[in-house]
C-alpha cells in the first residue's frame, strides 16, 4: 500500500506479540497512521511514497510509553534530594508547591517536560498534576500524545484553594477536553492517593471517570507508612482498602504497587488493575520494589513510568529499562528475571494498554497511529549488534534517539525539534525559577 512518507533501510522492531526483528525493514506511513510495514533487500521493491527517509540502518520501533509523570515538576528538580518519602513530600513538596505553583509555573515546567521525553524518545505520557488545563495545552501545541490527568486532593491545593471544588473542578477540565485536538490528549483525574483523598472523593472520582469511560490514576502502596496508616485507620492494606470502595476494575491504572503482599496482588489481578513500575524514583526514595514478576505472573498489565524529575531525576525511558531490568534480576537472584525484550514490551506496547490506548498506539501495526522513533545505531557503543532487545535496554542511551514522530507529525529530526521552540523554552523557564526566587545563579 502506498504512502505518503516512507522510512525505509532501517531495522524494524514492531513490538508485536513473538514478531521478529525486520532487516532490510520500512514502516510507510499515510496521514496520521501506519499503512504497511515490511522488508524489502532492494530499493525497487520499495513501497511508493511522496517523502522517503533513508535510516540509514538505524533502529525504528514504536515510540517509548511514559505511563506516570508529573511533568511540571521539572521545575522541582534537585529541589529537595536524599530525603525519605514522607519528609520529601510534606515537609517540601507539598510546601513548595502552595508557594509556586501556578498556571504558568505548570505551562513551562511541562513545556520543559515534553522537550526532555521527546529528546529521549517518549511518544505518549500520562502526566497527572495541578492546572491540567494548561498542561493539555502545552502537550497540544507541541503534538506530544498524553493523558492528562487533574489532580485532586482533599486539602488545598494550587488552583483548587477549596478542596470542596476538587471534583467540580477535575469534571470541568475533563468536559471541556473532548479528548483534544486528533485525539492525542485524553482528559481524566487523578486522585493523588488514599491518604490525601478520602473515601467519598475517591468514590465520586470513580463514578465520574466511570462514566466517561476514562482511566482512573492514584499513587497506592507507595511506602511502608502508607501500608501502616492504612492498616491502623481501616484495618486493610492501601489495595484492600480501595477494593471495597469499589474503586479497582480495567479502567483504574496505580502507580508503584510496591507494598502489596499476595493477597493484594489477587486483588488487583481479579479487577484487571494496571500498575505503573517506577523503579528509578522508588529506589531514590528509599520506598522499595515492586514486586513486578510476581505481578506478571498473575497476567496483570504493566507499564514503566519515570514518575516525576523531582523525585527521579529525569524522564529517561531508557534509563528505567535498563533499572528494571537489574533490579529485578539481583532482587530474585536470577538473571534471566525480566528479559530485555519483555522490558521494552513493558516501555512501548504493554504501556500503551496500561493507558488504554492499547488500540491506538504501542506497536508498529498497519492502522495504528504512526507513532515511532529512530535510533542512531552507527556509533561505538552500539556496535556490533547481536540482540537489538539487549542494546535497547542495556546499552542504548536517551541521546541515541534521532528522530521521534507522533501521529503521522515529526516532532525531532535528526535531533532537532520541530514542533517545540527550545531557545524560548530555556529562556522562560529560567526567567521563571529566577523571578520566583528558586535560582540563584
Amino acid at each position: 500500500m502506498p504512502g505518503d512518507r516512507l522510512i525505509y533501510n532501517a531495522l524494524v522492531l514492531t513490538l508485536e506479540p513473538g514478531a521478529p526483528p525486520l532487516a532490510c525493514g520500512y514502516v510507510a506511513v499515510q496521514g496520521e497512521r501506519i499503512a504497511a510495514v515490511g522488508q524489502a533487500a532492494s530499493p525497487e521493491k520499495l513501497p511508493a511514497a511522496g517523502e522517503q527517509l533513508d535510516a540509514q540502518g538505524g533502529l525504528v520501533m514504536p515510540g517509548l510509553v511514559n505511563t506516570h509523570n508529573h511533568g511540571a515538576m521539572t521545575l522541582f528538580r534537585g529541589l529537595a534530594d536524599d530525603l525519605p518519602l514522607d519528609d520529601w513530600l510534606q515537609k517540601h513538596i507539598f510546601p513548595a508547591e502552595s508557594r509556586y505553583v501556578d498556571a504558568e509555573f505548570v505551562y513551562w515546567g511541562t513545556r520543559l517536560a515534553i522537550a526532555e521525553m521527546i529528546r529521549s524518545g517518549t511518544t505518549t505520557v500520562c502526566d497527572a498534576y495541578f492546572f491540567a488545563n494548561v498542561a493539555r495545552q502545552a502537550y497540544l501545541e507541541a503534538g506530544l500524545r498524553a493523558v492528562v490527568a487533574q489532580g485532586i486532593l482533599d486539602f488545598p491545593v494550587p488552583g483548587v484553594p477549596d478542596p470542596r471544588d476538587n471534583l467540580k473542578v477535575a469534571a470541568a477540565f475533563i468536559d471541556s477536553g473532548e479528548n483534544g485536538a486528533k485525539g492525542l490528549v485524553t482528559s481524566t483525574l487523578f486522585c493523588h492517593s488514599p491518604y490525601t483523598c478520602g473515601a467519598n472523593t475517591l468514590q465520586q472520582a470513580k463514578t465520574l471517570s466511570r462514566k466517561r469511560n476514562l482511566p482512573f490514576l492514584t499513587h497506592l502502596a507507595e511506602s511502608r507508612s502508607e501500608l501502616e496508616l492504612m492498616q491502623q485507620q481501616h484495618g486493610l492494606s492501601p489495595v484492600a482498602y480501595l477494593d471495597a470502595l469499589g474503586v479497582l476494575d480495567g479502567l483504574t491504572s496505580v502507580a508503584h504497587a510496591i507494598w502489596v503482599d499476595e493477597a493484594d496482588q489477587e486483588i488487583l489481578a481479579r479487577r484487571a488493575v494496571k500498575v505503573c513500575h517506577c523503579p528509578e524514583c522508588n529506589l531514590k526514595l528509599a520506598s522499595g520494589v515492586a514486586p513486578i514478576p510476581d505481578l506478571l505472573k498473575r497476567g496483570i498489565c504493566v507499564g514503566l513510568g519515570t514518575d516525576g524529575a523531582a523525585s527521579n531525576n529525569n524522564l529517561d525511558m531508557f534509563g528505567e529499562m535498563a533499572l528494571a531490568a537489574k533490579l529485578h534480576k539481583v532482587m530474585r537472584a536470577d538473571p534471566t528475571c525480566l528479559a530485555a525484550a519483555e522490558v521494552v514490551a513493558l516501555a512501548s506496547r504493554e504501556g500503551a494498554r496500561v493507558l488504554g490506548l492499547g488500540d491506538c498506539c504501542g506497536t508498529l501495526t498497519p492502522g495504528k497511529a504512526a507513532d515511532l522513533i529512530i535510533i542512531d545505531l552507527n556509533q561505538p557503543h552500539l556496535t556490533p549488534l547481536f540482540d537489538p532487545y539487549s542494546h535497547l535496554v542495556y546499552t542504548a542511551r536517551a541521546a541515541d534517539v534521532s528522530d521521534v514522530m507522533v501521529a503521522g507529525r515529526w516532532l525531532l529530526r535528526n535531533r532537532e525539534f520541530l514542533t517545540l521552540e527550545w531557545p524560548e523554552t530555556i529562556d522562560q523557564v529560567q526567567s521563571l525559577m529566577h523571578s520566583r526566587g528558586l535560582l540563584n545563579y
